[in-house]
């Protein structure tokens, strides 16, 4: 052997690896400090001005409570699952085997990642872990704080309350700890694993000592949180949602039931068998436990059932099921408030006479014309006054005492619109300083219109006037107002906030400084910081309008504000504007629910309400109350929450986890007393349930031939038709009362548009301080005869779609440039009979619309009336007087004022105009009438309101004249009206 050989053979030491020195680049380091600084004030800025929100609009312990708990909840599911994880980790290092050659190169590679993933790891599990549980601090609040229902569950005899606050938090609780038992499973075997501890392959698995017993007892600890799973279930069977029923049926009380609490038995089987392995090297009796699980899960838990429900259940589904029906029934009609609703069978008749609407003279005198979804457009044009102010597409309904008599309203806020400044004025100072407030309400007339069909103001302008009392007009809190605004200013300084437009005034306009306390302070510096910061704006720090006594106006949505300040409520989405005790206020109705209520039938918001939105209510629920009604002032934003239902469980929970939020129904005003209302979105959920649950027999609810459902709306057909606010007297009542009210047709595949039903909610709460109508809230329901035929609304505007007489005048007024708007069809129970009312509305087409009200239908039975007014409509199917109440009878020869008509020759005919010249009159109208119709768009661009006045009058006349001249054309009158005999050729 060489030398070369020989050194070639010998061993050659291995050269020490360079250590290079990694130096982080002072840049970076400053760049991530910086960053890190950065987010942690804009946090700090956000936190901070939220608190001071809460501050100063006086729910200071909602957020504390909220935070508090939501911390609390954090670290300690955070601790018990950080922890878990970190004891898994540390017993499956402690107890893995001895080392040796092979498993020392392993741990070598890992060594360095061991005290990243010690501590990194469940750092990162208690973190996700304690975030995920404490957006359950409602549910802990609840079970701790919870109220009994004082009602047994028909299966178990606990009290409501078990199910509505105490379960959700055991399954919440028993999840949480399955999905933790999991992971530190799963991670136990993954580092015995690593480390040696387990081993083996195909069929042979080994397994050190200290691994077997740790994996034995992961092992049993999961199979005590699955019995612990299994015997929830058994209650949670009173919550399920079934193909038909709703709650525990026949197989689940007599097949799921028992086989829960087999499987419960089975699981704790399992866990201690899970233990013999500490004992017992053998993995195979956990397996074979294992198996005995999921076997019988399968056997008792999926094919007993089965065959229950197919061999017994079937073929005797009405008597056995009966029993667990009427539980459905009864649970749903007290969960959604219909379970003292007045029914009464209502022998409809169809036949009007002159004398049937006697009786029902003051229903009909306040039948609401005004359409609040279609004349918007009209208070736009008409009371805009400014681009800078609009009104909401959809107006609302209330009642006022105007006169000492109350009358239904349409009412509206004038609010602030932004969009509507021209881009050359808009920069922070204006949109933030200048233009900070809407100005006043307007409100018109519900049952009539001016004599050119526009709504019948009887408030409203710039400064507001009319018949309203004296109020602060100034709207800084409303629907469409800008995200934030900065006001108020040192005594003495001259005001720059737009309060309104003044043509007498020097500079064209009124300005004003807020006086209220409606935000928080932003006079300091560090306070323009903080809130410069949350708005993103450096004008805050630098702008002189900024001053000591500044303030920032924010959350300024009605619905906002009530949701933060009250985060246990659903909202209702028809918030509305009411003027009480000399302030404009903003009222949203507020409830508690839940989807835990057993047997109750839930209900899913999608498809349910009118618009096709649920708004702000949870996607389901199967309990519902309207237990708070909030005022949120339109002036200081101040918000109160009156405890409206004290008797709901739900309510009283709440009222001891924030003591101070609620303001007892005591210290309500009577003025705002009078301007509640029965809330809408619930009302429809009711309705909803009502068209199955009217039904409270079993056996009849079984074979479902009398569910009923919601009309479509006929004026639009993809949504159900939603419902009115109406003054009415329902049969049985006494007088008229402000009422919301639908109907009802056929259920079925294929329903006939036949009404079966009709529904009014008595939403009239009084004047009386601090106490409600005796009467608010009834739920009355009149039920047709089921062998009579009474049209359906579908019926009924097919009926008015197909009137000949009417349908000739439509068209008439749809020529030219004009469009025909149907409004909503209304229902009433007058006459003895159901009358249907809709008022027809008359608009350009295109340039400026202002829908104006210029026919109205009437239906009772098969009979339609078709007129200018209501009364004269009233008068064509029940007779010339019929709804002004009872004549009085004319002694015997004295004179009456009734003319005397002179008898006429039969064989003749009054000799008519030809056919040319009425031709002609008609087309002179309507050249007038699109005349008119142009002046008023020119005066309107021009503000010239009188002008427009003047342009509404004639284009009144012109279609007067337009009709009389196609009555002419159609043989129906022999009389031209004089303005077209003037344009008439001679004969």
């Amino acid at each position: 052997m060489t030398f070369d050989d020989d050194f070639a053979a010998a061993p050659r030491p291995r050269p020490r690896p360079v250590e290079v020195e990694t130096r982080r680049s002072p840049l970076a380091v400053t760049a991530v400090v910086l960053g890190l600084f950065v987010v942690a004030v804009i946090a700090f800025a956000n936190v901070w001005t939220e608190i001071a929100w809460y501050r100063q609009l006086g729910f200071t312990d909602v957020l504390a409570t909220q935070w508090l708990t939501r911390g609390i909840i954090f670290l300690v599911a955070g601790l018990l699952a950080g922890g878990a994880v970190w004891l898994t980790l540390w017993i499956a290092r402690r107890v893995r085997p001895a080392s040796t050659d092979a498993l020392n190169r392993y741990r070598e590679q890992v060594r360095p990642l061991e005290r990243i993933v010690m501590w990194g790891l469940p750092l990162f599990v208690g973190f996700i872990a304690g975030a995920a549980m404490s957006g359950r601090w409602s549910m802990v609040l609840m079970w701790i704080n919870q109220v009994p229902f004082g009602q047994a569950d028909p299966q178990f005899g606990l009290d409501m309350s078990f199910y509505v606050f105490t379960l959700p938090l055991l399954r919440s609780l028993v999840t949480f700890y399955l999905v933790i038992m999991v992971l530190c499973t799963a991670l136990a075997a993954f580092v015995h694993l690593l480390y040696g501890g387990i081993s083996g392959g195909g069929r042979s698995f080994i397994a050190s000592k200290g691994a077997r017993i740790h994996l034995a007892v992961m092992g049993a600890l999961v199979m005590l949180g699955i019995a612990a799973n299994y015997w929830l279930d058994r209650y949670s069977l009173l919550t399920k949602k079934g193909d038909r029923l709703f709650g525990a049926a026949y197989t689940d009380i007599n097949a799921i039931l028992p086989s829960r609490g087999i499987l419960v038995g089975v699981a704790l089987l399992v866990a201690a068998v899970f233990l013999l392995v500490i004992w017992r090297a053998d993995w195979r009796i956990p397996a074979v436990g294992l198996g005995l699980l999921v076997l019988s899960a399968v056997a008792i838990g999926f094919v007993y059932p089965a065959v229950v429900q197919a061999l017994q259940v079937n073929p005797n589904e009405q008597d056995l099921e009966a029993p667990y029906i009427q539980r459905n029934i009864d649970a749903t009609r007290f969960a959604y408030g219909i379970n003292e609703v007045e029914v009464r069978s209502y022998l409809a008749r169809t036949e009007a006479d002159a004398n049937a609407l006697r009786s029902d003279a003051d229903t009909t005198a306040q039948i609401r014309l005004l359409d609040p979804n279609i004349v918007a457009p009209a208070f736009q044009q008409l009371q805009q006054n400014k681009q800078y102010y609009n009104f909401p597409q959809q107006l609302r309904v209330d009642r006022y005492r105007i006169g000492g008599e109350l009358r239904d309203t349409v009412i509206a806020v004038r609010e602030l619109n932004l969009d509507g400044i021209t881009a050359g004025n808009r920069n922070w100072v204006n949109d933030t300083t200048v233009y900070t407030h809407g100005f006043g309400v307007v409100a018109a007339y519900g049952n009539r219109t001016s004599l050119e069909g526009q709504p019948s103001f009887w408030e409203g302008g710039i400064p507001s006037s009319g018949e309203m009392a004296d109020y602060e007009p100034r709207i800084y809190f409303g629907q469409t107002l800008p995200i934030y605004s900065i006001v108020g200013a040192p005594e003495g300084t001259t005001p720059w906030e737009l309060d309104y437009p003044d043509d007498s005034s020097e500079n064209g306009q009124v300005n004003t400084t807020f006086k209220g306390d409606g935000g928080p302070s932003v006079g300091n510096i560090f306070e323009k910081l903080m809130f410069a910061i949350r708005f993103g704006e450096e004008q805050i720090l630098f702008s002189d309008r900024v001053t000591t006594d500044s303030q920032v106006l924010y959350y300024r949505d009605p619905q906002d504000r009530v949701a933060k300040v009250a985060p246990f409520l659903e909202l209702d989405k028809s918030t509305y504007p009411a003027v009480v005790d000399g302030r404009v206020v903003w009222v949203v109705d507020g409830y508690t629910t839940t989807a835990n209520y057993p047997y109750s039938r839930p209900i899913v918001a999608g498809g349910i309400f009118a618009d096709a939105t649920s708004g702000p209510l949870p996607e389901e629920l199967n309990y519902l109350r309207n237990s708070v009604k909030a005022t949120v002032d339109a002036y200081d934003g101040s918000v109160t929450l009156y405890a409206w239902d004290t008797e709901d469980p739900l309510l009283q929970t709440w009222a001891k986890i924030f003591p101070d939020s609620l303001t007892p129904l005591s210290e309500m005003s009577g003025d705002v007393m009078s301007h509640m209302r029965y809330p809408e979105d619930m009302f429809q959920i009711q309705r909803f349930q009502l068209a199955n649950y009217h039904v409270t027999d079993a056996a009849s609810f079984f074979g479902s031939q009398d569910f009923w459902r919601n009309p479509q709306d006929p004026t639009d057909e993809a949504n159900v038709q939603p419902p009115y606010y109406l003054t009415l007297q329902m049969p049985g009542q006494d007088e008229p009362s402000f009422s919301l009210t639908s109907s009802f047709i056929q259920g079925g595949e294929n329903p006939r548009n036949i009404l079966t039903g009709y529904l009014a909610a008595d939403s009239e709460t009084g004047n009386t301080p601090g106490e409600v109508a005796e009467g608010y809230g009834t739920l009355r329901l009149l039920e047709l005869p089921r062998d009579t035929t009474i049209p359906g609304p579908g019926q009924v505007q097919n009926n008015f779609n197909s009137n000949a007489n009417a349908q000739t005048t439509l068209n008439i007024l749809r020529q030219g440039e004009t469009e025909v708007i149907n409004g909503n069809l209304l229902t009433l129970p007058v006459g003895g009979g159901l009358l249907y009312v809709q008022p027809v509305y008359v608009q350009a087409n295109e340039g400026t619309k202002v829908p104006l009200l210029r026919k109205v239908f009437v239906s009772f039975g098969e009979q339609v009336g078709f007129a200018d007014t209501l009364q004269q409509a009233l008068d064509q199917v029940f007779g010339a007087g019929a709804a002004e109440g009872p004549e009085p009878t004319p002694e015997p020869g004295e004179p009456t004022d009734e003319p005397t008509a002179e008898p006429t020759d039969p064989g003749t005919e009054e000799p008519g105009r030809p056919d040319d010249a009425a031709t002609k009159a008609l087309h002179s109208a309507l050249q007038r009438a699109k005349q008119a119709i142009e002046a008023g768009q020119a005066a309107l661009a021009d503000g010239d309101f009188a002008a427009y006045g003047q342009a509404q009058e004639d284009l009144a006349d012109a279609l007067e004249d337009a009709i009389a001249a196609e009555r002419v054309i159609a043989g129906e009158s022999a009389v031209l009206p004089p303005t077209a005999e003037a344009d008439a050729p001679a004969t």
